[in-house]
């Protein structure tokens, strides 16, 4: 009986339709499921204060700390390719146990929004790193008590003063990173009491402590010394990034993110099913470096591999894709 079925399916040439749709480049993109735009991208930039020619990241091969004035350049490049959006991130010169530069109003961040912010204006959409680590002398992103705790209260208040600083330099999205409880609410709030209320909140509403960050680390030299373990989201735990969206939704984020991405295709799946508000994923630096290591070794084919680790992540749910790749695949996609 089962013989007779299959013969009745090659007759009538069933066996065979899955390999015509894929006979062909040109047929392949025309039943392709997933498309990545150049418009889903967003490249993260990092300025560098006191430097007066770009940095570059050792364990980053391409991507550097920048100067202003090559700040504004990779943001041009990264404009006219057709990337989404630019996050900017900054490396101070000075800190201290509150990240005290991260509320000055010529601290490293603020100085780098407000020049773009004047310098892009509404030719993209320029988001901005809200948390504290890149400014406190201990690396952690909030404040430590004496016994070396991460206190979440006082966090938040020095993170509602941050966000008044870069909503005033012009950020329009201010990415919460920094895994505080209440951080969405608090941040809102202090917003919306400050007239801030066109300004969106991109919550990282599944934020793992993942071993992925470490070139990020060398790129924002973090002076962390140990783990984030306890605020960040532990990797053994998928069910609990569906307790934190939902927070962070009745929060009032209006974008979620999930970071890392490709170690955490599950959890982006489980979050683009949960949510009708757009869901990002942060392709980070471990993922970029193992990239760029394997293709230097001629063991990977660079392009394809990036491709595919960037259709992946759009399969997987997610509407906004950061990545370090962003301008150079843009430019291909528009190419």
């Amino acid at each position: 009986m089962a013989r007779d079925w299959i013969a009745k399916m090659i007759n009538h040439g069933m066996v065979n339709r899955p390999r015509r749709l894929r006979r062909t480049a040109a047929i392949r993109r025309l039943v392709a499921q997933t498309r990545l735009s150049s418009t889903d991208l967003v490249l993260p930039l990092f300025y560098r204060e006191g430097i007066s020619e770009p940095q570059p990241i050792s364990s980053m091969p391409g991507v550097v700390q920048h100067t202003m004035d090559s700040l504004k350049r990779a943001v041009d490049e990264a404009i006219a390719a057709g990337v989404g959006g630019i996050m900017l991130f900054a490396v101070p010169q000075e800190r201290d146990d509150r990240g005290s530069g991260a509320t000055d109003y010529d601290g490293a961040l603020n100085t780098a929004v407000r020049t773009m912010s004047e310098h892009v204006g509404d030719r993209t959409v320029l988001m901005a790193d809200l948390c504290l680590d890149e400014f406190t002398s201990h690396g952690h992103c909030g404040i430590v008590t004496l016994d070396g705790v991460v206190d979440n209260d006082l966090t938040l208040g020095r993170y509602q003063e941050m966000a008044l600083a870069l909503a005033d330099a012009g950020a329009q999205v201010l990415g919460t990173s920094g895994m505080m409880d209440g951080q969405v609410a608090a941040v809102r709030t202090a917003l919306d009491e400050a007239s801030f209320q066109r300004v969106l909140i991109l919550a990282y509403a599944a934020k793992y402590s993942s071993a992925f960050y470490g070139p990020f680390r060398e790129a924002v030299d973090s002076q962390l010394v140990g783990t984030r373990d306890t605020y960040q989201q532990d990797p053994a735990n998928r069910r609990e990034a569906t307790r934190e969206l939902r927070m962070d939704l009745v929060e009032g984020a209006d974008i979620v993110m999930v970071k890392p991405a490709m170690p955490y295709l599950d959890v982006l799946a489980d979050v683009s099913a949960s949510t009708e508000v757009p869901v990002a994923a942060y392709q980070v630096s471990g993922e970029y470096s193992m990239i760029e290591a394997a293709s230097a070794n001629g063991w990977i084919d660079r392009d394809a591999a990036i491709h595919e680790s960037l259709i992946s992540i759009k399969r997987a749910g997610a509407d906004i894709i950061f990545s370090y790749y962003a301008a150079e695949v843009a430019a291909r996609i528009n190419s």
